[in-house]
């Protein structure tokens, strides 16, 4: 009876300790499975859009259709519910100093009766000389939050993002409406606009504009502009991307990407 009583009391803790660790891996699988909440996609877009990038190798690779531009993003602001305020301008890499593209971006989570995951939208500035290369600067020497939230102007465009699927190289993709919004400027009557979060902080951007037919009238054809943090270009790089710049710039550019506002 005392050996049964010994070899029951062995399987019953050996019952209790397999329970604890099948336990314990359950909440370790939950903890890691965890889904996140709609504020983690708005933070995560947003911290994936904030840094210093080029499309230097896409232009190294195909400089008849794109140029090396310099995008930068930075926190400017966040409003009461949390949504974060982006200031964002582009800038051809030789000059870095003269954007220009500047915009501000909202992001925050997509509305729970929409099937997306995050919404960026752009609005004009006020003041743009004002922001001229506002990431650049020291805090102290920027705009404070509260200036920026008042200058705020129109809304530009709104990006629904969602997750990718499976498999796919992006973690966060999406586009304006298929109607686009307005724009007048070099015969255009509307745009569309892409935008792709990938993994190791790559962003790619792929703005359209289309006459009243429907015919292209500027934007890259081939596909979006492709912006990766860039490591410090060596002499020989600097010296491939002199590309044609006796080609009349102003002219190619006007064809291929710039809006001017």
């Amino acid at each position: 009876m005392a050996s049964e009583s010994k070899g029951w009391s062995r399987e019953a803790r050996g019952m209790v300790i397999k329970a604890l660790v099948l336990a314990g891996g359950a909440l370790l699988l939950k903890r890691l499975t965890k889904s996140k909440t709609r504020w983690d996609h708005a933070r995560f877009v947003a911290n994936s859009l904030s840094a210093e990038k080029f499309s230097r190798e896409q232009a190294s690779r195909d400089p008849d259709n794109y140029f090396n531009i310099r995008l930068l993003t930075c926190p400017a602001a966040e409003m009461m519910d949390g949504s974060k305020i982006l200031y964002f301008e582009q800038a051809f890499w030789r000059t870095p100093q003269k954007p220009f593209r500047q915009r501000f971006c909202l992001v925050k989570p997509c509305p729970k009766d929409l099937k997306c995951d995050v919404k960026v939208s752009t609005f004009a500035i006020r003041d743009m000389e004002e922001y001229k290369n506002f990431c650049d600067r020291p805090k102290d020497q920027r705009p404070p939050p509260e200036e920026v939230i008042g200058d705020i102007a129109e809304h530009l465009a709104t990006i629904h993002l969602k997750l990718c699927d499976r498999g796919k190289r992006c973690i966060y993709e999406g586009s304006t409406s298929p109607d686009g919004f307005p724009n007048t400027w070099n015969g255009a009557t509307y745009c569309t606009s892409e935008l792709a979060i990938l993994k190791n902080n790559e962003v790619h951007i792929w703005d359209r504009c289309y006459d009243e037919e429907g015919q292209q009238v500027w934007g890259p054809k081939t596909g979006p502009y492709e912006f990766k943090p860039a490591p410090s270009p060596s002499h020989n790089d600097m010296l491939a991307l002199n590309f044609a710049a006796a080609q009349s710039l102003e002219k190619r550019i006007e064809g291929s990407f710039v809006i001017r506002d």
